[in-house]
């Protein structure tokens, strides 16, 4: 795809060998992820179906309402030196979608996440990585 990063994307992602991992609604196009590396946990979930503490989470979504629900237990179930990725259709795959960069953002700052990262995942979905802040890592209990 011309225009695009030669980058892999589990590279891009930040998957690494022995993580323990979450998919939530991932595309039948990006199955080869969760065989990408040596995961030592690979859970194709629902929010309410996750059993953390996983390192990765990484949500596909097109509806903000969903995030904003699913949000807190996404964080609840998250390790506290891991991320969540939520990946939202872009403008120009026109799907529909009320989702947007800024606004996972903010819903993320009114957690005790921040982004840190921005990736095109493909033609179709945009992905914002979200981290617990920094001053928050050193209460939260190990897994």
């Amino acid at each position: 795809m011309t225009g695009y990063s030669t980058t892999p994307l589990a590279k891009k992602l930040g998957l690494k060998d022995g993580q323990r991992v979450a998919w939530i609604n991932r595309p039948a196009a990006h199955n080869p992820l969760t065989t990408s590396r040596a995961f030592i946990l690979v859970d194709d979930a629902t929010p309410d179906h996750l059993s953390g503490p996983y390192d990765v989470i990484h949500m596909f979504t097109d509806d903000r309402a969903t995030l904003e629900t699913v949000l807190p237990i996404l964080l609840a179930n998250l390790d506290r030196d891991g991320m969540i990725w939520i990946s939202w259709p872009k403008k120009a795959s026109k799907v529909p979608t009320d989702m947007s960069e800024d606004m996972i953002r903010n819903a993320a700052l009114k957690t005790t996440l921040v982004d840190v990262k921005v990736c095109a995942v493909d033609r179709i979905w945009s992905g914002l990585k979200l981290v617990i802040r920094k001053e928050h890592r050193a209460t939260r209990p190990l897994p």
